[in-house]
């Protein structure tokens, strides 16, 4: 069994939906896959929980790949009110959803390992190779961040990927300390710096398990589709999803993914359809 850990909006459907294809059309494992949500549109209007209807579609997505497998939605706005509500970072770099995991050892669906991922990663290779890595003396693996090792600090990681080891993070109150710093200071990548501040021992693991700019590498098994900086012929970022399929192709030249999302594309009009048909 590999128990998952997403965060997001109604807006995430699309990640979700591709991400969860590529899992589970790649492992051999039965997976359940927890969605923590929120509604906190007094923010922003958008901000609302993913709902029942996509919940719904994303298990039976997954069902039909391995009768076990299941999708959950955790609803935990009125937690997230109560430890984060208008707290310095609420409007930190990217939107409140990348706090929830933060308050993952305060919900009490989370199992003892379990491996959080950003919306936008795919897998390229069976999962159950990362997951069954031992973590039993640490409080999660992770993968150094590309920038940040370089302009932060040596060992500063990305948090897109985090195989957590939830029994030893409520040992050592990592995530509550996080919870702290989110609370008292203002940090340039919110979640992303409390969780490194707060960490007392972490493992460091591959790039293959979380590559941040590389999306052809046969040996990669989670793909991260996250902001890149580009410098020439000037300086910018590029910030192409995965659902994103026709920059996925022309810019990023990837087609490592084509099959997981030929199949998306068939089961998001599938949706479309259906949920056309109730309304």
């Amino acid at each position: 069994m590999i128990n998952i850990l997403l965060c997001g909006n109604e807006k995430v459907f699309d990640g979700a939906l591709t991400e969860l294809i590529s899992i589970t059309n790649k492992t051999k494992e039965t997976i359940t896959c927890y969605i923590l949500t929120m509604d906190v549109s007094r923010i922003k209007p958008e901000y609302t929980c993913i709902t029942d209807e996509q919940i719904e579609f994303l298990n039976k997505v997954v069902k039909n790949k391995k009768t076990d497998n299941k999708v959950i939605k955790v609803d935990i706005t009125d937690l997230y009110e109560k430890e984060f509500g208008n707290c310095k970072n609420e409007n930190a770099y990217c939107t409140p959803y990348t706090l929830l995991r933060l308050l993952a050892d305060k919900v009490e669906q989370i199992p003892d390992k379990i491996l959080y991922l950003d919306i936008d990663m795919m897998a390229n290779g069976d999962i159950s190779e990362l997951y069954n890595i031992d973590i039993s003396e640490y409080e999660y693996a992770a993968v150094k961040e590309k920038y940040g090792s370089i302009f932060i600090w040596p060992d500063y990681i990305n948090a897109g990927m985090l195989l957590l080891n939830m029994k030893k993070i409520k040992e050592t109150k990592l995530l509550e300390k996080a919870r702290e710093l989110i609370k008292t200071k203002k940090m340039l990548f919110a979640d992303q710096d409390a969780i490194y501040r707060a960490t007392t021992k972490k493992k460091l693991l591959p790039r293959i398990y979380n590559e941040q700019s590389a999306f052809n590498r046969k040996e990669t098994i989670i793909c991260h589709f996250c902001k890149r900086l580009l410098l020439f012929p000037y300086p910018r970022t590029e910030n192409y999803k995965q659902w994103h399929i026709n920059e996925i192709h022309r810019v990023l030249k990837c087609y490592s993914f084509d099959k997981d999302l030929e199949e998306y594309v068939k089961l998001k009009e599938e949706y479309q359809n259906r949920i056309g048909e109730k309304t």
